[in-house]
């Protein structure tokens, strides 16, 4: 005879419960709003495998910036992900729109990265010790890496639009619609 499964305590129902619960709560409310201001950085970044100094401030002096935060590179939704930017890289351009992505990859790593995964196309920027994935709300319940946060940032320096989800095709095609609507929204 197999004895019976010991069900949990009501005690400890509740503490699980109450843990779903902030756990949701944490990520309901981790991004940026649109509307508020975008915390200005600069940070080593690497396009087509060469390294650059990443100015958020000149970035967006030439239009809107799409930057997008993710957990590892190499890792296959990033990979996804950064290929679908990749591809979408010429139409953000013909927006004005510029692209960049980051994570706490290392600058050797992101510059693998940016020839393999991003195909040339946009930027990827470094930030290992995590200070610009903080001030944007898009640190991780994972040590050491991103949620994966895309904004949409206006020249005006504010937020424009937020995305959060796994989903990382769903990023770019949220962006692409923001920026859209802020293209229509100048004319």
């Amino acid at each position: 005879m197999i004895p019976p499964i010991p069900q949990p305590s009501s005690w400890l129902r509740r503490s699980a419960l109450a843990l779903c619960v902030a756990c949701v709560a944490t990520s309901a409310v981790a991004a940026l709003k649109p509307g508020a201001p975008a915390p200005l950085f600069k940070t080593e970044a690497a396009v087509a495998g060469k390294p650059l100094a990443f100015d958020m401030a000149a970035a967006l002096q030439k239009g809107p910036v799409v930057l997008y935060f993710f957990p590892k590179a190499f890792t296959q939704g990033c990979t996804v992900e950064a290929n679908a930017f990749a591809e979408a890289t010429p139409r953000f351009a013909a927006l004005g729109a510029s692209v960049v992505g980051m994570s706490r990859d290392n600058i050797d790593t992101l510059k693998k990265f940016s020839v393999e995964e991003c195909r040339n196309q946009f930027a990827v920027a470094a930030d290992p010790d995590g200070k610009t994935i903080r001030a944007y709300d898009a640190a991780s319940l994972m040590p050491g890496m991103a949620s994966r946060i895309s904004y949409v940032v206006g020249q005006d320096g504010k937020i424009a639009f937020t995305h959060e989800g796994s989903d990382p095709l769903r990023h770019v095609e949220e962006t692409m619609k923001a920026v859209q609507r802020l293209k229509a929204a100048a004319r």
